[in-house]
């Protein structure tokens, strides 16, 4: 394990936001679905999640999520994911990373 300094931690914009639309990603690899997720200030955001395994698309509408929101847009297929969805992954599929109760969007980890 390679320890990180406090300034290296700063860095990483990781945000609660909540989970405003979600579609099938029948393309991708393994199941997953497309997630919007509005972050507040940050505005509306959207990824590809591999989270199908454990989640259906009414589980998680409404639902505050924990996003990783400062990494570079990546290309997965044809669609384009502007954050990183956090979650543990375990033999049944990723669990989300949960909040143990609301906070507004935008809200930063710290």
């Amino acid at each position: 394990m390679n320890e990180i300094s406090w300034g290296d931690f700063e860095k990483v914009l990781i945000v609660a936001g909540t989970v405003i639309r979600v579609e099938p990603f029948p393309e991708a690899r393994k199941p997953a679905w497309k997630v919007w997720v509005d972050f507040g200030p940050y505005g509306e955001k959207k990824t590809s999640a591999q989270i199908a395994a454990l989640y259906q698309a009414e589980d998680l509408l409404g639902r505050q999520i924990v996003g990783v929101i400062n990494f570079a847009e990546k290309q997965i297929g044809p669609f384009r994911s502007q954050f990183l969805l956090t979650g543990f992954p375990t033999d049944e599929g990723v669990v989300l990373t949960a909040l143990e109760r609301p906070v507004p969007n935008g809200t930063r980890l710290g």
